[in-house]
Parts: C-alpha cells; structure tokens; sequence
C-alpha cells in the first residue's frame, strides 16, 4: 500500500489530492497488478486503507443503478420538468429498497452466493409488478395493518418463513448457452461470390 499527495490542475485552479496504490497479490481479469485511487477525502477522517476498500465495493453502487434504469425505469426520457423527473427517481429508488429487502430475505434462507450470482432481478420485478394490484384489490386494507405493528425482528422472521416457501427456480437467470461454432465457408472456384451492388451497375 503506498500513498502520496499530488496537485492537478482543473479549471484553472489546483487541486491537492492524495494517489493510493494499492499492489495486488493476484492480477485482475485485465491484467492490472495494481489499482490506483485518487481522492480528496482528508486523511484525518478515511485512511488510505479505507479508500480502497470503499473503491473495490462500489459495483455495489453501480449494480443499483444499474437495476434502477433497467427495472424501475428511474430515467423516463419524456419528463422535462426537473422535479418531476427527481420524484420519478426517487420512486425508483424507493423501490429498489423494497426489491434489496427481498434480496436479502431470500439470501437468509437459500444462501447469499446462490442469490448473488442466479437470482434475476428482471423475473422478481415482473412478478411484483404483475400481482401487486390484484393483491390490493383483493386484500382489504385491515389485514395490512398488522404489519405496521410489527418489530423489525418479527417482520424479518415473517419475511424468512415467506422467503422458505419461495419456488426459487421460477426467479433464477437463464443460463447462458454454448455458442456453436459456425462452419467455414467453402469457397467455390467456378461460382465466384459477386456482390448485389455490382449485379445493380451492371444492368444499368
């Protein structure tokens, strides 16, 4: 781990920063031996170890938003007022929450590298989307009210013995097929390949 203060020029002005290095004991899948941070975070505050720990988890971040344009589309093209489109990116991100709520319910009980790695986000939000308003309807509102008066440490309980019933397979990711290697074309010397746009300026 090495760090050290460095000075950039951005703008006209100078900004002071501080370069962390860290030395990887395995090279990445592209080959980097080593990751490079910089950062005006204060030393005083976050120490240079921090820093690469809070680097290396940011496709945590980038996997939400990722979720949030794909799924709730958060970025609705149409919306030009600047408030609306912030609310209808709030909204998004209110529902990612309840969809990483659910992530972690059923990584209590079917196991977090299982979830992680096969569990689509895609097949869970059609889902939610296609039965919450029958559910509303058909649901009187008293029998909601229950949950407002739960603990924190019942609603989880609940949301384990829900996730236990879970038929996992209907939400994993479709795996990925082999792709077949296509067969060399085989060239024939009598009938020559000639191209659409030089049979056009022959017949003209």
């Amino acid at each position: 781990m090495l760090e050290q203060t460095i000075e950039i020029e951005q703008d006209g002005e100078r900004l002071r920063l501080r370069r962390v290095v860290l030395r990887l004991a395995k090279a990445t899948r592209h080959g980097d031996a080593e990751i490079v941070v910089l950062t005006n975070l204060p030393v005083t505050a976050v120490d240079a170890m921090r820093v690469v720990v809070l680097y290396r988890e940011r496709w945590q971040i980038e996997g939400l938003f990722l979720t949030v344009t794909q799924n709730f589309e958060g970025e609705i093209d149409t919306l030009a007022y600047p408030e609306t489109a912030l609310l209808s990116f709030t909204l998004a991100l209110m529902a990612y929450n309840i969809l990483a709520t659910l992530r972690a319910a059923l990584a209590s009980v079917h196991g977090v590298g299982k979830i992680e790695a096969a569990l689509s986000d895609f097949y869970i939000v059609e889902e939610l989307q296609g039965v919450y308003r029958g559910m509303m309807i058909a649901i009187p509102p008293v029998h909601w009210q229950t949950f407002e008066e739960m603990s924190i440490l019942d609603l989880a309980q609940l949301l384990k013995n829900l996730a236990a019933q879970v038929e996992l397979k209907r939400f994993l990711k479709q795996p990925r097929k082999k792709k077949k290697k296509k067969k060399p074309l085989t060239l024939d010397s009598k009938r020559p390949h000639v191209s659409t746009a030089k049979l056009l300026e022959c017949e003209k």
